[in-house]
């Protein structure tokens, strides 16, 4: 099993990259783990010129491509994004936008293969649940277009910083093990 960890904020060394590492420890030894970074990749916004739905292609030229050929790879993705303004990042509201040829709304477009699982792990700064929630739905929503089965989620209140983690910690590895088993990989101790 590929396994694709997605970075959906901009910040590098974040709570949200923190959890990226003990995400990617907890899995550690499997056939292949990749984590991206969304500020690792140029991604041009949207035009709204509809050429894709025409053809399966954007028009633009970018690194949106190369990020789809993670997606590609990857037969399970989890994705972990922090709250801004109550939803995922900007710069991952872009990817999400751009790719709109891999839409299953309509005819042509691009596929970037079958039976991927996706998960979602979201956090925010402040105490309400419904915010994560709602991000979580962000990720869903979009995994269900690209035909990737949502799987799970797990969201996080009050974390503003990545010291904020060390109290989660059971609770982030409790979700990894949710999700090795449900995949038949293998289970780490913490």
């Amino acid at each position: 099993m590929n396994v694709l960890l997605v970075n959906c904020s901009p910040v590098r060394n974040g709570a949200t990259a923190e959890i990226i590492k003990m995400v990617q420890a907890f899995l550690a030894g499997e056939p292949d783990i990749r984590s991206v970074c969304i500020d690792d990749y140029d991604i041009k916004y949207c035009k709204g010129c509809r050429s894709c739905h025409i053809t399966a292609n954007c028009v633009q030229d970018d690194d949106v491509p190369k990020l789809v050929k993670q997606y590609e790879w990857a037969d399970i993705i989890i994705s972990v994004s922090p709250s801004y303004w109550a939803d995922v990042p900007g710069q991952f509201k872009a990817f999400i936008d751009r790719c709109t040829p891999w839409c299953n709304t309509h005819e042509p477009h691009a596929v970037i293969g079958g039976g991927k699982r996706g998960y979602s792990i979201a956090l925010r700064t402040g105490p309400n649940i419904r915010e994560c929630n709602r991000i979580i739905e962000s990720i869903e929503h979009f995994y269900g277009h690209l035909d990737i089965t949502p799987s799970g989620s797990l969201g996080l209140c009050s974390i503003e910083y990545k010291e904020a983690l060390e109290d989660r910690t059971e609770e982030i590895q409790e979700f990894c093990a949710k999700i090795a088993r449900e995949n038949g990989l293998r289970e780490r101790a913490g």
